[in-house]
């Protein structure tokens, strides 16, 4: 009986994965992808994302795929500021490419501490 009481308390118990997306606001919905501090990343950055990817992406719908091309992003934003030309047709300005970098290191940390390990 003691046993099924503590299971019973572990369960409720909050993951560690299910903490670090409450704590960062990371959500998934069908149909719509993920969901980043209220904004719906397949809706308001696709097209940044695919830009920054060398059209590699064209979603965040694929974590994987997302983290095996967060280098190419990353050197892309970092060469768009370092020279201060950014590209106009998405918007592009220093604060919304670290902002966009920002979620792309969440994502990929959330993929790298609680997805890769489970394939």
């Amino acid at each position: 009986m003691l046993n099924k009481l503590s299971a019973l308390f572990k369960s409720n118990k909050p993951d560690p994965e299910q903490l670090y997306l409450e704590e960062h606001h990371i959500q998934f919905e069908e149909g719509k992808g993920y969901i980043v501090a209220g904004a719906v990343l397949n809706e308001t950055l696709a097209a940044r994302l695919a830009y920054l990817s060398n059209r590699r992406l064209q979603s965040f719908d694929d974590l994987q795929a997302l983290y095996n091309t967060a280098m190419i992003i990353n050197e892309k934003i970092d060469l768009e500021i370092a020279n201060q030309r950014y590209a106009a047709h998405l918007g592009n300005t220093e604060e919304n490419l670290l902002a966009f970098k920002q979620i792309v290191k969440l994502l990929n940390d959330y993929y790298r501490n609680f997805k890769r390990a489970r394939k």
